[in-house]
């Protein structure tokens, strides 16, 4: 039953994204949209705050001088393949805070819970956020995407959907969905081989 909902969840967000989109044109090799959003805290995060293309300056260059790798992960609290991926998540998370990688999950559950594609009640009841994270100990930034306009950017169609971006804003990986015996190893891979670059 809970396979047969998450598909069914799965089919009502493709629904829902596809009414303004074109067919998915970003690509891994594409330059990855940029994005300024606000944290759950209130702190505004950039895209270029941390990689932006090559020969280029990042935003900040006296605070935050070094370029790094970014993970982001689209999410919603309403998704429970999302929400399975989070522990994952952050094991890799943890073992790379200490490197030049951000981390940053790009939350939509307000945006459905405010204006849900239809009557299913599990957006609006969804979890809230901050409170799933407590709960869970979650500790990447999650950054709301109120009105899904960065995901519109990202061409989503589907969550969790994660994209691993280099130091020069190229998106190097994605993956859609969740499975559970190869994203640790999966992210890990990818991060460690961009960190030599």
């Amino acid at each position: 039953m809970k396979t047969f909902s998450s598909i069914i969840i799965t089919i009502l967000l493709v629904l829902n994204f596809s009414k303004s989109q074109t067919t998915d044109t970003l690509k891994v090799g594409d330059l990855a949209p940029n994005f300024s959003l606000k944290s759950i805290n209130g702190e505004l995060e950039f895209l270029h705050n941390w990689t932006v293309k090559k020969n280029r300056q990042l935003r900040k260059p006296a605070k935050q001088p070094n370029k790094h790798v970014v993970v982001v992960t689209f999410f919603g609290t309403w998704c429970p393949p999302c929400v399975k991926q989070l522990n994952p998540l952050e094991k890799v998370y943890q073992k790379f805070k200490d490197d030049d990688v951000k981390f940053f999950i790009i939350d939509n559950t307000k945006h459905f819970r405010e204006d849900p594609p239809n009557d299913w009640d599990g957006f609006i009841n969804a979890p809230i956020t901050s409170e799933l994270f407590k709960e869970m100990n979650i500790n990447i930034t999650v950054l709301e995407d109120k009105n899904i306009s960065i995901a519109k950017k990202y061409e989503i169609t589907v969550v969790p959907k994660i994209f691993v971006i280099d130091k020069n804003q190229l998106i190097r990986k994605m993956i859609i969905g969740y499975d559970d015996s190869k994203l640790i190893t999966e992210l890990s891979t990818n991060i460690d081989k961009l960190l030599k670059n």
